[in-house]
Order: structure tokens, then C-alpha cells, then sequence
């Protein structure tokens, strides 16, 4: 069987489409020395039964300072520090997780994947928010640096106060909705407080946390919406890709819940609906 040249110096000894990762061995092997990066480090992590990694290019980091041919079907990314940022005892050699994580994060096309990315980090348990926290107190420069410190504080301490912040300057502010009241107390069955609460006898509460530790702490959620209807109100659970991917469709339907309720206003379109 003749060997199959995949790059200068690399070569497979079968015929037929290579696999995920042989591509990715071959992608680092032929850049030597370097270590996969950004959306391929991932992938290499998450094993090959992850879905929605990129897997046209492999993407690979070398030190900053060498000069090297990007050979096809390889994105290289010089870096500066490699040698500290590489588990170089895996196979293939890969950029830490927390690294990875917030490369990718910090070049998501928007808000909403930039967070979708930490929070796919820490629901597979594969870092935590303070890990990356601590990786990206070492970026100073780093694009989206202070958003990304909120976002990770927020799924660090578990409450939503980058959520709240985004209902209110990306649905209701920039909408014209009537402004609620934010961190409403409420008696029913024991204290609790509501996140953005209407006139119109309508609740908002702005789903912050991306994952729940417990059925109980769902459960609690449920209890909270049982204790508003009791009281005569309704609850709307409204969470991150409403707000940071659809924050205008989000604010016209919440303009029609308020009217349904007596509401005699209307929301009106903002820079971005290009109204």
C-alpha cells in the first residue's frame, strides 16, 4: 500500500478520506512544533461525538515570532507564550481548554455565541467560570475583555445581572416599553424579589443562570410563577438569546403581552430593527 502525502513531510499509509482527527495530527505535525487552537482545540477536547465544531479548517497556533507556509486547509494562529498555554502531553497537542474557550469567545460574530461558548465550557465540566476568569485577568488586551469579565462573574456568582442589563438597553429602553420595576419583593408564599415587574400585572424574569445545579433549583423557579399567579399576575421566562440575538423581536412581543394587559402604548423600532 503506497503511503498518501497529506502535507510536506506527513503522510498517511491508507487511501480514503481522513478522519477528523487524522487531519488534525497531520495539521500539527506539518507546523511542528505547535498545538491545536481555537475551535479545533475544542473539538479535540470534546471528542468526536461533539456536534457544531467547525471541521472545514483545522485550526493550529505556533509561536508568534516563527515565520512558516500556512499548508492547506489550516488556519494558523501565531501566539505569543505558546509554550505555557499548550498541553503538550495530549494527542494532538492542544491549547488549554480555558484558552481556547475564550479565543473562540472572544471571536464569536456576536454577543449571544460569545456567551453560548462559556457556557458550553462549563456545563461539560471541562473548566469554570473562575478558571477562565483567571486566564483572562492575563489578557489585558484582550477584545471584549471587560463584557467577557461580566459574563463570567455573572455564571460564577449564579445570579444575572449581565442579563438584566442587556433586557434593559437591547428590549426595553431602546423600544419605548414602559419602564418595570426591578427587583420587586414579593410576599405570596415567602419573600422573593422579581426581576423586572409591569404595571400591567406582568413579570419578566430574566432567566440568568445557564445551568441549574439541581430539579430544585427549577423547581423554585415553577414555585415563584405558581406565587405570581396566585397574585393575579402573569410570568414570562425570557433568557440570553432573546435578549442578546433577538433583543427586538423579544421587545414587540413583550409590547404585545403589556397591551393584551392595558398597556396603551407602543414599541417602536430601534437603530438596530433599521427603523
Amino acid at each position: 500500500m503506497h503511503a498518501l502525502l497529506v502535507h510536506p513531510g506527513v503522510y498517511v499509509n491508507h487511501t480514503g478520506p481522513l478522519t477528523w482527527l487524522q487531519r488534525a495530527w497531520a495539521a500539527v505535525l506539518a507546523c511542528s512544533p505547535a498545538a491545536l487552537c481555537d475551535e479545533s482545540a475544542l473539538r479535540a477536547a470534546e471528542g468526536p461525538g461533539r456536534q457544531g465544531r467547525q471541521e472545514r479548517l483545522i485550526h493550529v497556533a505556533i509561536d508568534r515570532d516563527r515565520s512558516r507556509v500556512q499548508p492547506q486547509g489550516v488556519r494558523l494562529h501565531r501566539m505569543a507564550h505558546l509554550q505555557e498555554r499548550v498541553l503538550w502531553n495530549v494527542g494532538p497537542p492542544r491549547l488549554k481548554y480555558d484558552e481556547a474557550a475564550l479565543d473562540v469567545a472572544m471571536n464569536a460574530s456576536n454577543e449571544f455565541e460569545a456567551i453560548a461558548t462559556l457556557a458550553d465550557a462549563v456545563q461539560g465540566r471541562r473548566t469554570t467560570a473562575r478558571h477562565m476568569l483567571r486566564a483572562l485577568a492575563q489578557r489585558p488586551l484582550a477584545r471584549r475583555r471587560t463584557w467577557l469579565q461580566r459574563v463570567l462573574t455573572d455564571i460564577a456568582e449564579g445570579t444575572n445581572s449581565v442579563l438584566e442589563h442587556g433586557y434593559l438597553t437591547k428590549v426595553e429602553r431602546p423600544h419605548g416599553l414602559p419602564r418595570a420595576r426591578r427587583q420587586s419583593r414579593g410576599t405570596s408564599t415567602g419573600v422573593v424579589y422579581r426581576d423586572a415587574e409591569y404595571e400591567q400585572a406582568l413579570i419578566i424574569e430574566l432567566d440568568g443562570r445557564l445551568f441549574h445545579d439541581s430539579a430544585r433549583g427549577r423547581d423554585h423557579d415553577f414555585e415563584r410563577d405558581l406565587d405570581a399567579s396566585v397574585d393575579g399576575r402573569d410570568t414570562t421566562r425570557i433568557s440570553w438569546g432573546q435578549v442578546f440575538d433577538r433583543g427586538c423581536a423579544t421587545a414587540f412581543k413583550v409590547g404585545v403581552l403589556l397591551q393584551q394587559r392595558g398597556w396603551t402604548g407602543e414599541p417602536h423600532p430601534c437603530r438596530s430593527c433599521g427603523g
